[in-house]
C-alpha cells in the first residue's frame, strides 16, 4: 500500500484536506460568493445582527424565504442594547444567482519587479452575478454588519484571502531558504557549518512575536495592505528558516555518507549540483510534513499582528483585524457575531492543517510504507 492510499484511508486527514479545499475555494471565488462589496457601508446599518429570514408574510400568507429592510434604532443607555427598525411593508425575496455589484473574478493586485513599490493589476473576468442575495431593497447580512455598516460575511470571505495565503507565501520563502542553507551547512561542514549554525542559533533565540512587533512597528503607515502583507511574509520567513535549516543539516550529515552521494562525488559532480539533485530530495518527506504543520504559525502571526494593529490595517479585511474588536467588552457581549466567525475560522484552519500534517506524517513513515 503506497502513501497516497494510506493518506486517503485516514479519516481525520481526509477531513482536514476537504475543509482546507473548501476554505481556499471559497476565498478564491469570494467576489462571486460574497453578496456585497466588503468596503461598502449600509445607510443606518451599523452593528446589525444576522438578518432574520421570514417564510410567512405579516398577513399570514406563505410567500417563501424573504427578509425586510432593517436599520439601527435607538440605543438603551442602561443596557447598551440597540433597537431595530424593521420595515414590514417591503418584503425582499431571497434567491440564488442574484445580479449585484460588478466585480472582476480572479483579479489580483501584486507588486511585481522591477517596480516593487507600485502595484500591478492583473485583470480578471468581468461579472455582476453573486451566489445569493435579495431581490429587493433589504440587505441579507448572514453574519450581521460591523461598526461601519459593512457586511460581515463578505469581509470574512475577502479577509480569508490574506489569512489563508500568508502561510502559503511564507513557506515558499522559508523552505527553499532553510533547505539550501541547511544543505550547504551539512554537506560542507567545518567552518561553514559552524558559522551558519551559530547564526541560526542566534535567530532562534529571538522571541518571534516580539521581533515581529518591533519590525512591524517601524513600517511606514503609508504602505498599502498588499505591500504590508508582503513585508509581514518576508519578516516571518526570515526568522523562521533557522529551525528548518538545523533539522535539514542533521539529515544531510547522514545522507552525504551514502553510496549514491559518494558515487556522484567520484564522477566529478559539483557540490551545489549534488546537494540540489541528490541530497535534498532525500529530505522530501520531512519537508512536506513540516511545511504543512508550519502554515498555521504564519496564520497565527498575521492574526496576532493584525489584532494589535500592526498587521493588515482597516478598511482592508483580514481575520486578524476583524478579531481586534474583541478588545471591546461591550461588543464582545452584545455583538458576538463580530468575534465568533473569524475566531472559529482561524481555529478550524489551524486544526485542518494539523490533521492533514499528522496524516502525511503517518502516510510517509517509511515503516508504514513497508507494511
Amino acid at each position: 500500500m503506497n502513501w497516497w492510499q494510506r493518506l486517503k484511508k485516514n479519516p481525520l486527514a481526509r477531513f482536514g484536506a476537504i475543509l482546507l479545499l473548501f476554505f481556499y475555494l471559497s476565498v478564491i471565488t469570494a467576489d462571486f460568493i460574497a453578496p456585497y462589496n466588503p468596503y461598502n457601508s449600509q445607510p443606518n446599518g451599523s452593528l446589525l445582527p444576522p438578518t432574520r429570514i421570514y417564510w410567512v408574510s405579516q398577513s399570514g400568507k406563505f410567500i417563501g424565504p424573504h427578509i425586510y429592510p432593517t436599520t439601527q434604532g435607538d440605543t438603551n443607555l442602561e443596557t447598551g442594547e440597540r433597537k431595530l427598525i424593521v420595515d414590514f411593508k417591503k418584503p425582499s425575496p431571497l434567491s440564488l444567482f442574484v445580479a449585484g455589484s460588478e466585480y472582476r473574478l480572479f483579479q489580483m493586485s501584486l507588486p511585481l519587479p522591477p517596480k516593487w513599490d507600485e502595484v500591478t493589476i492583473i485583470p480578471g473576468i468581468r461579472l455582476n452575478l453573486h451566489l445569493f442575495g435579495s431581490t429587493g431593497e433589504a440587505k441579507w447580512n448572514i453574519l450581521g454588519t460591523d461598526e461601519q455598516g459593512r457586511d460581515q460575511f463578505s469581509r470574512l470571505l475577502y479577509g480569508g484571502r490574506i489569512s489563508l495565503f500568508i502561510g502559503i507565501f511564507g513557506i515558499i520563502i522559508t523552505y527553499p531558504l532553510g533547505l539550501l542553507i541547511g544543505g550547504i551547512s551539512g554537506y560542507f561542514g567545518g567552518v561553514i557549518d559552524s558559522v551558519i549554525m551559530r547564526l541560526a542559533e542566534v535567530l532562534m533565540t529571538f522571541p518571534s512575536i516580539y521581533l515581529l512587533v518591533a519590525l512591524s512597528g517601524v513600517l511606514s503607515p503609508q504602505l498599502t495592505s498588499t505591500q504590508r502583507f508582503l513585508l509581514i511574509v518576508v519578516i516571518t520567513s526570515v526568522i523562521s528558516w533557522a529551525g528548518l535549516a538545523r533539522v535539514i543539516r542533521g539529515q544531510v550529515l547522514s545522507i552525504k555518507e551514502r553510496e549514491f552521494v559518494q558515487a556522484a562525488q567520484a564522477m566529478g559532480g559539483k557540490p551545489i549540483y549534488i546537494i540540489l539533485r541528490h541530497v535534498l530530495p532525500q529530505t522530501a518527506s520531512y519537508v512536506v510534513i513540516s511545511a504543512t504543520l508550519s502554515i498555521p504559525s504564519f496564520i497565527g502571526a498575521e492574526a496576532v499582528l493584525s489584532l494589535i494593529g500592526l498587521g493588515i490595517q482597516q478598511p482592508d479585511p483580514s481575520w486578524g483585524n476583524m478579531l481586534s474588536l474583541a478588545s471591546n467588552a461591550s461588543i464582545l457581549v452584545l455583538q458576538p457575531w463580530l468575534i465568533l466567525p473569524p475566531a472559529i475560522l482561524i481555529i478550524l484552519t489551524v486544526l485542518a492543517f494539523n490533521l492533514l500534517g499528522d496524516g502525511l506524517r503517518d502516510a510517509l513513515d517509511p515503516r508504514s510504507l513497508q507494511r
